[in-house]
């Protein structure tokens, strides 16, 4: 028996080296899809373990509140609450930032901080400089990231506008917060050129903003088996009578919300795109090892003849698929950590950890290399099977010729309109229709695979075009400290360059519907309303209908309404009104969960009058730099943005993912291409040898010889690029509906240009493709192949 296997295994051998080209190509199918899984999962694992362990050691907060102004005494009221282990307060303010040398005004969110006593949750990290000085006026720590993006040092000053007053500050060290990871001002977008973080001793802030002995924010960690829900409306009942704005779990936390959005889509990523390389894979395999089995069907009898085992042939072959496997799971691996380390590094740049460690779990691996193994397997042995029933005698006498027959075109009375060449191409492809229908879908796959994976950035320059060109149509956007009487439009309309001026009202609601709930904002818009528009998916305008309530879709499926419903809103500002509103439609924006109602019905249900809280600026672009400065100058301008500085960041900030990720995917479907094609060249050439090199006895020329076998190549590559392209459009829209998003809704857009692209990476790999096999063909020994028997 060993001496059996030992032949087996020299034979193997063999095998493995007359088609190294075939193994290699096969291996590295197999390494893009086993690459793929584990750079994605470790990535995942990798991000949800930084995450936790950051929580944990900086004890991050399980319930978040912000009320108008608390007393302090309120606290043990709080820490009362049954299943509160821990309360912290403390003062957050924002405030508009200026530093010398920037025209456009920032936001800075200043923090108080008892730098003396360190905080119980949400525990700062330094990562350069020291804390401020106790009683040290001005000094502040600033997130790290702030001053990456300006190009600032320690020691540098700002200036920062307090309840009114100009205050100058000293930056005198750099720090992070897990509750700022993904710092953004609350629209779901990194800013971090625009936002600062800035961290300051906590009585000079409460003394700032009359707030001594009193607080607007607090932080509560509960005991292990609280139930979150309980807790929340017990303190949201605490809260209310001081103006409090709703409580939150640390799921509605907008940093914790994103980041575990973002895992969520690696692990999606992990498995879908993977399975399919696979797939091809054990396609690939499979038609490699059924020609290599048909191939040797006479030593496969005589091995039977001589006595071996059906079993042992089995395992043979089982061997073969099994080392494909093996060194696609090598290469696999080592491009796993690769793409996981330089995800992870990507990472990096968008969250902020203190530390960022990548690990790959050998699970990972194992795991991989499993799944392609049961893929190679299933391919092995579907190619074995038939050849392994024949008894010894039958398997020598060789396969019965395949049948020919004219072309459907032929029998149709079209034959003259093909050429005879044309007539071989086509006859051989309707002859074997399985095989040629697997190439094609394998190809298909690889211009799916690259389709899916770069339409992103289609989706999110429409998005941007969308948002911020035809949603937010206003160059500036202002939202003030406390709600101002609508009249304030007639005196922005006297600032330097504005040539329109548009108004908004935002009130924070908690919106119920039974026992479903949902905290977001309800916007007044006026009814001419040109700057700041409601657009559905289609682009369509919606407006908000008298005496009703108009609602994102998403919204309203998480509260389960529809038109014509009734809901309690819970205004959380000013009289904190609580009165019945009636849904008078819905809207599939593609950002927010929002609540729209008319500008005047807002107001009416607020029991104010004409007030307003922003208000949008139409500026021409020269007079821009002279609006800011006069805008610094406005006490009740709290927040100023610059839509265009906001769109030039995020595009910043998303080019660098998009570039990698289109590059890889775009290297990984030309491995798809190139292992489909020139494994079907290859076995296609093995297949037609002495056919072909018949025809160049008979006086055809290489290129004639060439063009037999490439041209049916060239119609699968050509009938599999418009399926790919179909397939790729289905399989970006299965990854959208995995990867729902409650901040943003991506538009499933594939501009032209996408398909084009995947195209031409697929038509190109099958040309080199082509070229191999090309010269394979030029360089045939007629002799030797004219002596092989057929």
């Amino acid at each position: 028996m060993s001496a059996a296997l030992s032949s087996l295994n020299r034979k193997l051998a063999r095998d493995l080296w007359s088609l190294k080209t075939q193994v290699v190509s096969i291996a590295l199918v197999i390494a893009c899809g086993i690459g793929g899984f584990i750079g994605s999962f470790s990535t995942y694992g990798s991000l949800l373990w930084s995450r936790d362990n950051y929580y944990d050691t900086a004890r991050f907060p399980h319930v978040f509140a912000t009320a108008k102004r608390a007393p302090q005494s309120l606290a043990e009221r709080l820490r009362a609450i049954q299943g509160v282990a821990e309360v912290e307060t403390r003062v957050v303010r924002d405030a508009q930032l200026s530093i010398p040398g920037v025209v456009p005004p920032m936001i800075a969110r200043l923090i108080g901080q008892d730098f003396e006593h360190p905080a119980g949750m949400n525990r700062l990290t330094l990562k350069s400089g020291r804390w401020p000085a106790p009683g040290a006026r001005g000094e502040v720590v600033v997130n790290q990231r702030f001053l990456e993006a300006r190009g600032l040092k320690l020691g540098d000053p700002m200036n920062v506008l307090l309840n009114g007053k100009l205050e100058r500050l000293t930056l005198v060290g750099t720090g992070l917060s897990p509750e700022y990871i993904f710092a953004t001002r609350g629209g779901g977008m990194p800013d971090d050129e625009w936002f600062a973080l800035l961290w300051t001793d906590a009585r000079t802030l409460a003394a700032a903003f009359n707030m001594e002995g009193a607080f607007n924010s607090v932080l509560l960690r509960l005991s292990r088996d609280t139930l979150h829900e309980r807790a929340i409306e017990a303190v949201d009942a605490l809260l209310e009578p001081y103006g409090g704005f709703g409580a939150v779990g640390r799921d509605e936390q907008i940093s914790h919300k994103i980041i575990s959005q973002e895992i969520n889509q690696q692990r999606i990523f992990g498995t879908v795109l993977p399975a399919i390389f696979l797939l091809v894979a054990a396609f690939i395999l499979n038609v490699v090892l059924h020609r290599q089995v048909h191939a040797q069907r006479g030593e496969i009898a005589a091995l039977k003849a001589l006595g071996y085992d059906d079993r042992w042939i089995a395992w043979h072959y089982l061997k073969f698929a099994s080392v494909i496997v093996l060194l696609g799971t090598l290469l696999g691996m080592g491009l796993g950590w690769w793409l996981g380390n330089a995800m992870t590094g990507l990472y990096t740049d968008l969250f902020q950890f203190p530390q960022f460690h990548y690990f790959m779990p050998p699970w990972l691996a194992l795991a991989g290399a499993a799944a392609a193994l049961a893929a190679a397997f299933g391919g092995a042995l579907a190619a074995t099977r038939g050849i392994l029933r024949l008894r010894a005698a039958e398997a020598l006498r060789p396969p019965a010729p395949a049948e020919f027959r004219a072309l459907l075109l032929e029998r149709l009375g079209y034959a003259h309109v093909l050429t005879p060449a044309q007539r071989m191409i086509l006859r051989n492809l309707e002859r074997r229709p399985v095989r040629a229908a697997s190439t094609i879908a394998g190809i298909a796959g690889s211009v799916a695979i690259l389709i899916a994976g770069t339409f992103w950035a289609d989706a999110l320059e429409w998005f941007i075009d969308v948002q911020f060109n035809q949603v937010q149509r206003a160059d500036v956007n202002i939202g003030f400290a406390e709600p101002v009487p609508r009249s304030v439009r007639l005196e922005l309309a006297r600032l330097p360059g504005v040539s329109e001026v548009e108004v908004t009202r935002a009130i924070p609601v908690r919106l119920r519907a039974g026992h479903r709930s949902y905290r977001t904002g309800m916007i007044g818009v006026p009814d001419d309303a040109r700057l700041q528009r409601i657009l559905d998916a289609d682009l369509r305008e919606a407006k908000p209908a008298p005496g009703g309530v108009l609602l994102t879709a998403r919204l309203a499926e998480r509260l389960e309404v529809r038109p014509g419903d009734t809901l309690i809103a819970e205004l959380l500002e000013g009289k904190r009104v609580k009165s019945a509103v009636r849904v008078t439609g819905t809207v599939r924006e593609m950002a927010g969960m929002n609540a729209w109602m008319r500008l005047e019905d807002l107001n009416r249900l607020a029991r104010e009058g004409p007030v307003v809280s922003a208000a949008g600026l139409s500026v021409e672009r020269a007079q821009e730099p002279a609006l800011l400065e006069r805008l610094k100058e406005m006490p009740a301008a709290a927040v100023v943005i610059v839509n265009r500085t906001l769109v030039d960041t995020f595009r910043e900030t998303s080019a660098r993912n998009v570039l990698f990720f289109t590059t890889v995917l775009s290297i990984f479907a030309a491995t798809i291409a190139v292992g489909v094609v020139y494994n079907n060249a290859r076995i296609q050439l093995a297949e037609r040898a002495w056919e072909l090199a018949s025809l160049r006895v008979l006086g055809f020329t290489r290129g004639e010889v060439s063009m037999l076998l490439l041209g049916e190549l060239a119609l699968e590559i050509a009938a599999a690029i418009p399926l790919g392209c179909l397939a790729g459009f289905w399989l970006a829209a299965l990854l959208i509906a995995l990867m729902a998003h409650e901040v943003m809704e991506f538009p499933l857009v594939i501009f032209p240009s996408t398909y084009v692209y995947a195209g031409s990476v697929v038509a190109a790999a099958g040309i080199v493709s082509a070229l191999i096999v090309r010269n394979r063909i030029n360089r045939l020994d007629l002799v030797a192949v004219l002596k092989t028997r057929e």
